[in-house]
């Protein structure tokens, strides 16, 4: 499981600018079936000192609406 974006993105979110500080893996148990079910995740760090965690699902739909632009991809 790869992160389509990395640490280091430069991001505007709604007038805001931020980055990807982090990228980790956060899983849920099934009770009825033993598996984990693993979703990337991405901790966003705000001009304004604010941190957010957001799924990267969530951020790739964002993106898609235009609700998030990608400034910069760091190389």
């Amino acid at each position: 499981m790869q992160p389509k974006y990395e640490v280091g993105t430069l991001i505007e979110d709604l007038g805001k600018i931020g980055v990807i500080a982090k990228i980790f893996k956060q899983g849920a148990l099934e009770t009825e079936m033993p598996l984990i079910k693993w979703r990337l995740n991405y901790e966003i760090i705000y001009q304004d000192s604010i941190i957010t965690v957001m799924g990267e699902e969530t951020f790739l739909r964002l993106l898609e609406e235009g609700k998030i632009r990608i400034l910069n991809i760091p190389m």
